[in-house]
């Protein structure tokens, strides 16, 4: 646990019908009062059907892809996408969101991004946070002290030499704070409900709305959430629900929580009228979650050989399939009065190379340019340095607090668009760094980091699936071959394996080095699987805690 949740007392615990938490840490009753028990018990019952209705619906929707089938609008539908309609009004804290930076919840980068000088810091329990069980609560504890206004951090002392103090800037000067829950597929192990683990997002969501709500309401900042990997607008109908459910049971006003929708998912673009209209009450945007995007992409056509991606630094925002996407929610989000978010500039300062830095951060400019003269509201940065970066460029394009006036009514935008296959190509360095990428990832997630710098790229989960997915389908569909002529098969891939450690040199100094030999045998277990697994972090989520 951190210093700020082991600073804090055990309470004895009094049992609460219904519901078995099977790990214990110092703070941990505190964080988990009866009222906050007897809230993630009632939300489970509420919830939970609807949650494994829904999972069986991306299933079968995955199958009917297998078998050649292609995503569309919904006809179903078409008088929502047609329709006259708006979303609630937006906040005062959530019109500006110009530059919005993201990252784990442990103590010392929830003050920094606070202290960052961005507009908004998302706290992310997804894809930045192993969800080992002492992350989670460290995370929480980390939040409710944020909010309280004196979370404060002091690192370990390195060479006999004090370590450095952190602590966070008047509230007035801060990001404001959005979290993010874990998305509907993942579960929480350590709390079952009835026998059953809870869903990991409700889990998330409702333990800070019990204890940050109501001091966030005050202050009108929220409580706010970040909503991943929605497929439907029944999966956003089942957050409604619980939302709404939270809302009861803590007393709040109808709609005081408010939620902005990552569109990551290839489904999703084609519900995204139907998103908005289903969270109308609450939502406030949409944000283009290009990375996992293109994951949904591989993944939904991971049996289609006509669609094969190239190696991942070539699939760019300008890419026709990703141009089309990004484009039809500034339309979709501006014909409804919400938000249209760009995405994630993963890009990290490389201080040991002047060169490069710079060339690292002209594509970061490049990218943000693109953004704002689209008519995106606002961008993501994974890195406090990019945050001025980012900045100039949209204050220099974007004088406003946001780009509503934009309508894009030029944008014609067809689902053969959305679809297009990508052109480019496998070189054996693109592919050798796919291995790389997903072991020395998988390798720090499994010891409990989830946000790793890996050639002066921010990897979290979404990146890391990118290059694992690519991986599987490289090796199942069709044959493929790098641009030298090599055949991508297990023999590229067992040799590829083989000789990572020693060109990793000393893992030792790496974020899970120690976990090397372990992911590798991961990635090898799934990329010679029959089937392209879900998610990465099922299977590897079983191997922590």
């Amino acid at each position: 646990m951190s210093a700020v949740a082991a600073a804090i007392p055990s309470v004895p615990a009094r049992p609460t019908p219904g519901i078995t938490v099977t790990a214990r840490l110092a703070g941990q009753a505190a964080l988990l009062p009866a009222g906050a028990l007897a809230l993630l018990v009632s939300l489970h019952r509420a919830v939970e059907p609807e949650r494994q209705a829904r999972l069986a619906a991306r299933r079968q929707r995955q199958a009917f892809f297998d078998q050649g089938g292609l995503p569309d609008f919904r006809a179903d539908t078409a008088s929502i996408r047609e329709g006259d309609w708006t979303v609630a009004p937006i906040p005062a804290a959530l019109q500006d969101r110009r530059v919005e930076i993201t990252g784990p919840t442990d103590p010392k980068m929830v003050i920094n991004a606070l202290n960052s000088g961005a507009r908004v810091f998302m706290a992310d329990f997804e894809d930045s946070t192993s969800p080992t069980w002492r992350n989670l609560l460290a995370g929480q504890q980390a939040l409710a002290g944020a909010v309280r206004g004196d979370l404060d951090y002091t690192a370990p002392a390195v060479g006999g030499r004090p370590g450095k103090y952190y602590a966070l800037r008047p509230f007035e000067e801060q990001a404001v704070l959005i979290v993010r829950p874990r998305g509907w597929h993942l579960d929480e192990k350590h709390v079952l409900v009835d026998g059953q683990p809870i869903a990991g997002g409700l889990f998330d969501a409702a333990v800070f709305a019990f204890h940050n709500a109501r001091a966030l309401m005050r202050r009108d900042r929220g409580p706010y959430f970040y909503l991943p990997k929605l497929q439907s607008m029944e999966e956003a109908a089942l957050w409604e629900a619980a939302l709404s459910h939270i809302e009861g049971m803590l007393g709040l006003p109808h709609g005081q929580i408010k939620v902005t929708v990552l569109i990551e998912t290839l489904p999703a673009v084609f519900e995204m009228d139907e998103i908005l209209h289903a969270l109308r009450g609450r939502i406030v945007g949409l944000n283009c979650g290009r990375w996992d995007y293109i994951f949904s992409y591989l993944k939904t056509f991971r049996r289609h050989a006509d669609k094969v991606l190239p190696e991942r630094g070539q699939v760019t925002m300008t890419q026709p399939f990703l141009k089309a996407y990004s484009e039809l929610l500034i339309q979709t989000c501006h014909r409804r009065g919400a938000h249209a978010m760009g995405g994630m500039a993963a890009q990290i300062p490389i201080n040991h190379d002047a060169a490069a830095n710079e060339q690292a951060m002209a594509r970061v400019r490049a990218d943000k340019l693109r953004e704002v003269t689209a008519g995106h509201d606002g961008t993501w940065v994974a890195h406090p340095a990019l945050i001025p970066v980012a900045r100039a460029i949209f204050d220099e394009y974007m004088p406003a607090a946001n780009q509503h006036n934009v309508l894009r009514r030029d944008v014609q935008v067809c689902r053969d668009d959305l679809i297009a296959p990508c052109a480019g190509t496998i070189t054996r360095a693109g592919f050798e760094n796919s291995v790389e990428v997903c072991v020395r990832y998988m390798a720090a997630w499994l010891d409990g980091n989830g946000c790793v710098p890996i050639h002066n790229l921010m990897e979290d989960a979404a990146t890391a699936e990118i290059s694992r997915s690519q991986i599987w389908q490289w090796l199942h569909a069709g044959n493929q071959h790098l641009d030298d002529g090599t055949a991508i098969d297990f023999a590229l891939l067992q040799s590829t394996l083989r000789a990572l450690p020693a060109r990793l040199g000393d893992t030792a100094a790496l974020p899970g080095g120690g976990r090397i030999a372990q992911a590798i045998d991961l990635l090898d277990e799934l990329s010679r699987a029959d089937g392209l697994a879900e998610f990465l972090t099922l299977p590897a989520y079983r191997q922590i805690d």
